[in-house]
């Protein structure tokens, strides 16, 4: 079973995916257009071209997990632009937002480590 911890590492790849492809693409996808190794227990998030389906691919230690979220009607508004860069880092909370088709950059959460005041 897939559980997001805060200590998962999230990828979202900013291209959108052909969506024909199964696990097998998608690693291939990992491993040639983004140079990460799909069996590091890493979640890798696509996107359709439309914009209306989300894919998580990961590794659990056992065999490869395919995600697969359609909605029912719109779409997920927000994903980082394109330019230069092929992925980005997304925390787990943000991710459990983008599943419900949320903006990740609206969550006003704690930052990961603050450090600690000593004045106190």
């Amino acid at each position: 079973m897939i559980q997001l911890a805060p200590q998962m590492r999230v990828l979202l790849c900013i291209e959108p995916a052909d969506f024909r492809k199964g696990i097998d693409g998608l690693a291939r996808l990992c491993r040639e257009r983004l140079a990460a190794d799909p069996f590091s227990g890493t979640a890798y998030v696509f996107r359709n071209r439309r914009g209306t389906a989300l894919r998580i691919l990961v590794y659990d230690g056992q065999g490869m997990w395919l995600c697969h979220k359609r909605l029912s009607t719109g779409r997920f508004r927000w994903w980082p632009s394109r330019g230069d860069v092929v992925m980005t880092r997304l925390q787990a909370h943000e991710l459990q937002v983008l599943l419900r088709a949320g903006d990740p950059d609206g969550t006003k959460a704690a930052p990961d480590w603050r450090p600690v005041d000593l004045a106190s």
